[in-house]
């Protein structure tokens, strides 16, 4: 049988204080040395499914670059792309929504977790990755639309 280490020292957290020094917004955690962590709000294929059938008001925030979006998109009114590598620059244009929910997309979760990082930063609480992205989507809900 193999044995698995398991490393606990690389991140020393004290989670006791984390637990204890849980600010107001339930998805950040105050360590001892002050330094926060969030979780990050993930939405599944299905559930975005729902909202859009439903009509559910939110915003889908597309980070992915345009040639992405232009070979697979997610058609829904409220939408909006922003490449990842531009949305610090471009954060402004978000303002409108910042006390909506905003649902964040790419390929398959990692620019759009990066994207929830940076709305987060700067005061957006209602953000959700999209997980697995327009490929998840692609597979699950719209086999119309090319996984790349």
């Amino acid at each position: 049988m193999k044995k698995l280490n398991v490393y606990t020292s690389v991140i020393n957290l004290d989670w006791t204080a984390m637990v204890d020094s849980k600010k107001s917004n339930t998805n950040e955690f105050l360590t001892q040395n002050s330094t926060i962590f969030r979780i990050m709000d993930e939405i599944t294929v299905q559930s975005l499914k729902e909202k859009i059938d439903n009509q559910k008001g939110f915003l889908l925030l597309d980070v992915r670059e345009p040639f992405e979006q232009y070979q697979s998109k997610i058609d829904v009114e409220n939408s909006v792309l922003i490449p990842v590598g531009e949305l610090a620059d471009r954060i402004d244009e978000l303002e409108d929504h910042k006390d909506n929910e905003i649902i964040c997309l790419c390929r398959s979760g990692g620019r759009s977790a990066q994207a929830c990082e940076l709305l987060q930063e700067e005061g957006f609480e209602n953000v959700k990755n999209l997980k697995g992205g327009i490929n998840k989507w692609a597979r699950e809900i719209d086999d119309s639309l090319p996984v790349y």
